[in-house]
């Protein structure tokens, strides 16, 4: 008679006894296990180990993480860039540079990194304007510049580099891929790309979220600048939203385009919110070389200029 067949005939024989303590202890050691008197401590023993997910080491620097994304090979599209050299847009040019310095003037007195470019209304210029604003920046050697899509609703930001669309940041904040997967390093890999991805149904509830914060966090460590393209102001919210995680914004207007009221109701929304300044976008070329200045409305009165450009 084995010896498991002799266990439980004893167990059976003193199941109405004092000893049942004794018997458990003899069924584990035939088991092969350790012989434990507590029968809390026998649960604990048979638990498994809990053991704590491995977390991957996040790049430290701007040449680990993009060493890590996908490297493209963009086709700017010659007219809608005024640095593209099929077009002598010199004067054009000289405007964004100004721009920038405007933008480094303000970046003495506070901080500033974070740049959300929007508009009142649609075709105003803003892509335009967030595209050749990136391409001033990365002419300065070692700026290291990020252009993000974040008009989930109609992205066209990759159109003008001539840039995949997905995946992009819907699909970042979906879940559905990591910042390695969407970022796109151009040809000069100092300009990285984050496009708008794909098409969803909840843009704003996606921009309004942690996940969202956290990325412009995460990318503030690694590069100089990160330029927004957004939605225009009076067609949804999602501008404002997105204000609230940036440093500044800038506002494009048309010119001889945009009706004043809507670009004053626009604007008194980014009043609390840094607003940096105005952008004057497509001023006609006889005027090309007079001084367009508009004040900012950020904590220091700021002055900006616009460049002359496209839609």
């Amino acid at each position: 008679m084995s010896r498991i067949h002799e266990a439980l005939k004893k167990a059976a024989e003193e199941r109405n006894s004092n000893t049942s303590n004794e018997s458990v202890s003899e069924l584990v050691e035939l088991s092969g296990q350790e012989v434990k008197s507590d029968p809390v401590s026998l649960a604990m023993s048979a638990a498994p180990a809990v053991v704590s997910p491995r977390r991957e080491k996040q790049p430290s620097s701007f040449e680990e993480f993009t060493k890590k994304c996908g490297q493209a090979s963009w086709k700017f599209e010659p007219s809608a860039s005024v640095f593209s050299a099929h077009m002598e847009h010199q004067v054009g040019a000289e405007k964004f540079r100004t721009l920038r310095s405007r933008l480094y003037q303000i970046a003495s007195a506070q901080p500033l990194k974070k740049i959300l470019i929007t508009s009142s209304t649609p075709a105003e210029g803003k892509t335009f304007v967030a595209a050749n604003l990136a391409q001033s920046f990365i002419r300065q050697a070692g700026r290291k510049v990020l252009l993000i899509d974040s008009d989930l609703r109609a992205s066209r930001l990759h159109l003008h580099l001539g840039a995949q669309e997905k995946p992009g940041l819907s699909d970042y904040l979906r879940g559905d891929c990591d910042e390695f997967q969407i970022t796109q390093v151009g040809p000069d890999k100092n300009l990285c790309l984050i496009p708008g991805g794909s098409e969803v149904s909840n843009p704003s509830e996606l921009l309004h979220s942690e996940r969202m914060r956290k990325l412009l966090d995460r990318m503030a460590t690694l590069f100089d600048w990160i330029i927004l393209d957004s939605p225009p102001a009076l067609a949804v919210h999602d501008a404002s939203i997105l204000a609230d995680m940036c440093d500044g914004v800038l506002f494009v207007v048309r010119a001889g385009a945009t009706d004043y009221e809507l670009a004053e109701k626009a604007s008194l929304e980014f009043r609390e919110k840094n607003l940096l300044g105005v952008v004057l976008n497509r001023i006609e070329k006889s005027d090309a070389y007079g001084d367009y200045y508009y004040s900012g409305y950020g904590s220091q009165r700021n002055s900006v200029a616009e460049p002359e450009s496209q839609s």
